[in-house]
């Protein structure tokens, strides 16, 4: 792999879920809120975690095309329907309960470093947004969190999911950037390994709670990426900000 240049990039590109905000907690503490006000029972912890576990399989068959485009909350509710049926609570959660369960993903904390890290980032870089979220999801999580994002790059503008190359390629595109000069900064390997594939710069940020306690995150010892950072402070250390 040749050496990594800091001074050849010009855009960074965040993955969100996991990598900026902390998916696990934030979406297992609305379960448990919306599961008790329907007095119903349920270990919220392994829920998301099931929840989760359907989120790349789902992309994966849109973007196989066994089934049309559809953006990442269609794609979320089907999923908890399936897990509502699987749990024998379908019939405990009408239909605006269930869109308050999807809006969870709209939801979430970021991680402590996230702020401050990406306001040192925008220093020298411009500094977005690049996931699978839509649009909306991703507008009302950043104004939520109050991530300071230059702009958003939804995999909805390019009608196609992460690790297909065209969501990362579009990013680049819209910036009117070369591929090579987007590095991109997530903590799963498949994230990193399709931003590569595309010909960006990678950074894999470690996020060892990502899954929470009880499961094993993505390591770097697994990874194959340009820099491994603990944080994006640590990344704006790097990248000399």
């Amino acid at each position: 792999m040749p050496k990594f240049d800091p001074a050849s990039i010009r855009v960074v590109a965040c993955d969100i879920f996991g990598t900026t905000v902390d998916w696990h907690t934030g979406v297992a503490g609305q379960i448990t809120q919306i599961v008790t006000e329907h007095g119903q029972r349920l270990d919220a912890g392994a829920f998301a975690d099931a929840w989760r576990d359907r989120y790349l399989p789902s992309l994966e068959r849109v973007n196989r095309g066994e089934r049309d485009w559809v953006y990442l909350d269609t794609l979320h509710r089907e999923s908890l329907d399936e897990l509502l049926d699987d749990h024998g609570i379908v019939n405990a959660f009408d239909d605006d309960a269930r869109r308050r369960l999807v809006h969870a993903w709209h939801r979430l904390p970021a991680w402590d470093d996230a702020v401050q890290g990406l306001t040192r980032l925008r220093r020298r870089f411009v500094v977005i947004a690049l996931s699978n979220g839509g649009f909306a999801l991703l507008t009302n999580l950043a104004k939520a969190a109050s991530l300071p994002f230059d702009c958003i790059v939804s995999a909805e503008l390019a009608r196609v999911y992460k690790p297909a190359p065209r969501a990362y390629l579009t990013a680049a595109e819209l910036l009117d950037v070369d591929p090579a000069q987007v590095l991109m900064v997530a903590a799963h390997r498949w994230d990193i390994d399709g931003a590569r594939k595309a010909g960006l710069a990678t950074a894999f940020l470690e996020r060892p709670l990502e899954k929470g306690a009880h499961r094993t995150a993505d390591q770097a010892t697994d990874v194959t990426s340009d820099l491994t950072v603990t944080g994006f402070h640590h990344l704006a250390d790097a990248l000399g900000c």
